[in-house]
């Protein structure tokens, strides 16, 4: 399939005020069969012992807004987005984890869950904790710790 802007959207990351230092971008290229999802994040927390180093939770969620609540960071993203009232981890935003390397992190994964025109508007949340893949209804992955709003 050949790249046009049409078939490719994207989300410039940032962190909260507790979490400044985050930053990165989610790619979003719609291909034939689903969606391919390229996230590259820097400044995520990090451990010192190798054998620990911190996993994330990663999701689209419904808002169209990270907002600027200090008390609640991104409360305006509101939840996953489930457009099909889907139980967790099924919801069309569950991805999987962000695991940190000395507070980088990239993952390349492809779905079929949603297409570009959307996603095109909503968030990328980035949670301080890995999803368990069970709990309801967002998998109990903790504090927004970076968003970005995904714009083509």
């Amino acid at each position: 399939m050949r790249k046009t802007k049409n078939n490719i959207a994207y989300a410039n990351m940032h962190g909260s005020a507790e979490y400044a230092s985050i930053h990165g971008k989610v790619l979003f290229e719609q291909l034939k069969k689903g969606v391919l999802v390229t996230a590259e994040i820097h400044g995520l927390p990090a451990e010192n012992n190798k054998c620990s180093d911190r996993i994330f939770g990663f999701h689209v969620h419904e808002g169209g807004r990270c907002g600027d609540d200090k008390e609640n960071p991104f409360a305006d993203a509101k939840g996953h987005y489930n457009p099909r009232g889907c139980n967790h981890p099924f919801h069309a935003g569950d991805l999987p984890p962000l695991f940190g390397n000395d507070g980088y992190a990239y993952l390349s994964v492809f779905t079929n869950r949603f297409n570009v025109d959307e996603i095109v508007g909503r968030t990328v949340i980035i949670h301080e904790m890995p999803d368990d893949f069970k709990t309801q209804p967002g998998g109990d992955s903790g504090a927004r710790i970076a968003c970005g709003v995904i714009v083509r």
